[in-house]
């Protein structure tokens, strides 16, 4: 059989990305796009330099605010009448919180954990009998290695991705009477995204800062680099493909091994 011959792994599928505009959810739905799948990409703030190749990949691009029902059941809508099905969800929509907790403010809290949890808990809502119309489907969950083991820097975030990889498990042994299948993956720590570059436009020396990231991911450190939004997405592709069909309310670490444990020692 000839490259030629071979269909895409997702082709007729249409599948839902929040926070899609850049960094992990941005290479989502490229990637879902180039392997068939047509992508409705929900985002707080869209990106215009998007545009062109979106429109060449027939991907979607609509503001979406993940806190708000309304945006979100509006999102999920215009997938189902455009697309005229919806197979694959991925919660990707996400911001980091790096206080202590006598320092975070209740609106900051309200944040962190409405875009982080509540949002992942409206889309699946309002994503569920669309996926149970279409027979089954896959819901992808963006935590993070703080949603399998606690950071001292950052207890909210820390908390608000717990959370979600709860709902994950839960949603998971709900809905596989029908068919759905729900996962998550647990980056960290990934280049070139909103929230990494936040973080480091926080700190005096970036350059230190990027090191200090590394040093903590003991597979990242022996590559002397930071994961990719790139190798994040290829996870996200295997979980909604039928390569995947016996896979549920599992976590994928993306994280350099970054969860494992304490690091072995550097050598001097």
């Amino acid at each position: 059989m000839s490259q030629a011959d071979v269909r895409p792994q997702l082709e007729g599928r249409v599948a839902v990305v929040t926070g899609g505009a850049s960094g992990i959810g941005r290479a989502i739905a490229v990637l879902l796009a180039e392997h068939g799948a047509r992508v409705f990409v929900g985002d707080y703030d869209p990106v215009a330099d998007n545009h062109q190749a979106s429109e060449q990949l027939g991907i979607v691009d609509r503001r979406c605010d993940v806190r708000i029902e309304a945006d979100v059941r509006e999102l999920i809508e215009l997938a189902v009448a455009e697309g005229g099905r919806l197979d694959i969800l991925v919660n990707n929509a996400g911001i980091g919180m790096v206080k202590q907790i006598v320092d975070v403010t209740e609106a900051e809290w309200s944040a962190c954990l409405d875009t982080n949890l509540k949002g992942a808990f409206l889309a699946a809502k309002h994503a569920i009998p669309h996926l149970i119309a279409s027979g089954g489907g896959s819901i992808v969950n963006t935590a993070s290695n703080a949603g399998i083991l606690p950071r001292a820097h950052d207890p909210v975030y820390s908390t608000s991705k717990g959370a979600l990889v709860a709902l994950t498990k839960c949603l998971a042994l709900c809905h596989s009477p029908d068919r759905i299948r729900v996962n998550a993956v647990c980056p960290g720590p990934v280049g070139d995204t909103r929230m990494m570059n936040a973080d480091l436009d926080r700190v005096e020396d970036r350059e230190a800062a990027v090191k200090q990231f590394i040093s903590a991911s003991p597979l990242a450190r022996a590559e002397g680099r930071m994961i990719s939004p790139q190798e994040v997405a290829a996870a996200v592709l295997y979980l909604v493909s039928d390569a995947a069909q016996m896979v549920t309310g599992t976590l994928i670490a993306i994280d350099g091994g970054k969860s494992l444990g304490v690091p072995p020692a550097v050598a001097p």
